[in-house]
């Protein structure tokens, strides 16, 4: 079983998977016509899957594969975004629950575990539903049932199973009405599918072939937005993680119930994700946290969602970019916004060292640029993954530039020659960005140990290149002077001095003459910033 080669590792099979449901992110996203979404179907799922790629991520080589399940199963957890999520995150634990338990995966144990994927999938909706991804991993687990009881070798199985989900996809809309009304199959089903395609197509060397088919019967399809909504529904789709050994989960489940709809308890071992469409959210949040600890709380007002969604539709129903090339750069700073703004940059998402955007938060970016390509610059070495993660799942082609400061963010942007094809530019803007060193003059927040020295919570560290803490003092004018002096070289020529909120015009005017003065020869320029926390950023060029 398997192409040539060696064969590839879980790890590897999970990426895969992933990556073929990113690709056709967009397309899973067209299904969803129903007229109160959790968001979109395809993005929703693909977030999910991106957070499980991240935390297997975390494992070394060595790691067994119930680690890997376990990560799988914690990662899904965790990253589910909607109810396509949260049921494919039920769905993935019930596969890991089979294949860990597994001595050997053989066709056997593959129906097992298929079987236990379709039984803890069922078992997290109050109200299963046909004709949605239950129906799909129903189908699958019994596709597998039959493969076992013909003696079938795992590779022919595994095959037999996608081309059942396939099937199960597009016999959706004969189950549920709405989807046969709006001529679709339905989104997650559809999803579900690409997923255990990529997964099998990777183990087996044979790619994916089946999603052609099955999409061209769906791409045929008039899909239109559905206007109908009720004002005696649920407003409010609202999410969070409950956590506590002692949480009840079928309380929980019960008391959801009695306030909206959609509701979704899942997890186990004191870690729950809830999902519910409710008219009052914040009673459900004040009842909970009798219950136990909530964290990463989303609400989101479906009726505006929907009528966004809608507008956009209709203001351009083809959603005809608007240019080629787009630029998404992450900082912190009015001022800092402002200069990459007037260099080209079309979205800035607020972040960086004091706080990390997420993957949906530029993903959300990449779509408001309007443009068929995009550009991220993450500007901080802790935001390169997540700007990756968004490149796997964004709808469009994607190039992430892996600046680590906001300065290299500049010198990129300056070396970008303005063309519709990006790669051409791409090594010339990294190289620009790799010239640059930047410093940064800011105060501990606790006691550690630099390569200056010992340091004390509250004292002024200055440092170079995001990793190594240089100077150690007590007065911001100080470590300024002496991070500027470790910074220039003879190949140095221009110093900018971006000021932080915390650093006043009259400071800045007075640290600017003393840097001219302590370094004749150096081309010294300074801007407003305005960043929170590092009175001083400097960019060395």
């Amino acid at each position: 079983m398997g192409g040539e080669g060696s064969t590839p590792s879980v790890p590897d099979l999970i990426s895969a998977a992933a990556a073929a449901l990113a690709e056709r992110a967009d397309e899973v996203n067209r299904l969803n016509v129903f007229p109160v979404p959790d968001g979109d179907t395809g993005i929703n799922m693909s977030l999910t899957m991106s957070t499980v790629v991240a935390e297997v991520g975390k494992l070394d080589s060595s790691a067994t594969l119930a680690e890997v399940c376990h990560a799988v199963s914690h990662g899904a957890l965790m990253g589910a975004r909607g109810n396509s999520g949260v049921i494919l995150s039920q769905i993935l634990r019930g596969l890991c629950e089979g294949i860990s338990a597994a001595p050997v995966l053989d066709t056997e144990h593959i129906a097992l575990a298929a079987e236990r994927s379709r039984d803890v999938a069922y078992q997290a909706v109050r109200k299963p539903v046909e004709g949605t991804m239950l129906t799909v991993v129903a189908d699958a687990a019994l596709a597998a049932r039959e493969a076992a009881a013909s003696a079938m070798d795992a590779g022919d199985a595994l095959d037999s199973i996608v081309a059942a989900a396939y099937r199960s996809v597009d016999r959706t809309p004969e189950l549920l009405p709405i989807l046969k009304e709006n001529g679709v199959v339905d989104a997650g089903g559809f999803g579900l599918a690409i997923l255990l395609e990529g997964f099998v197509g990777a183990l087996t060397g044979k790619g994916i072939t089946l999603a052609d088919s099955t999409t061209r019967t769906a791409g045929e399809l008039s899909v239109e937005p559905v206007d109908d909504w009720d004002d005696g529904e649920f407003l409010y789709c609202t999410e969070f993680l409950l956590f506590g050994e002692d949480v009840d989960q079928e309380a929980v489940g019960e008391f959801v119930a009695t306030v909206g709809g959609s509701e979704l308890v899942v997890g186990s071992n004191g870690e729950y994700k809830v999902h519910v469409h409710t008219n009052d959210p914040g009673a459900v949040l004040s009842h909970v946290t009798s219950m136990g600890e909530v964290a990463e709380v989303h609400i989101n007002n479906m009726r505006r969602q929907t009528a966004a969604r809608d507008e956009l539709l209709r203001q351009d129903s083809s959603a005809q970019p608007v240019k080629e090339v787009g630029f998404v750069a992450v900082a912190s700073g009015g001022g800092l916004a402002e200069i990459l703004t007037s260099l080209g940059v079309d979205v800035v998402v607020n972040g960086g060292q004091t706080m990390n955007p997420s993957t949906a938060d530029l993903v959300d970016a990449i779509v408001k640029t309007r443009a068929a390509q995009v550009i991220i610059l993450p500007n901080n070495k802790n935001i390169v993954m997540a700007a990756q993660s968004a490149a796997t799942v964004a709808d469009r082609p994607v190039h992430v530039l892996s600046t680590t400061s906001v300065p290299q963010g500049f010198a990129a942007l300056i070396a970008w020659d303005g063309g519709d094809q990006p790669e051409a530019s791409l090594e010339e803007m990294a190289h620009a960005a790799s010239l640059v060193r930047t410093g940064e003059v800011t105060h501990a927040v606790k006691d550690a140990v630099g390569s200056a020295g010992p340091i004390k919570a509250g004292q002024v560290i200055g440092i170079i290149d995001d990793d190594d803490i240089a100077v150690i003092g007590e007065d911001v004018a100080d470590v300024t002077l002496r991070l500027a002096a470790a910074l220039v070289d003879e190949d140095i020529e221009t110093l900018t001095l971006f000021a932080g909120a915390d650093l006043d015009d009259v400071s800045l005017t007075s640290l600017v003459n003393r840097l001219g003065e302590s370094l004749p020869g150096v081309e010294i320029e300074s801007h407003r910033g305005e960043q929170p926390l590092y009175p001083v950023i400097l960019s060395a060029e």
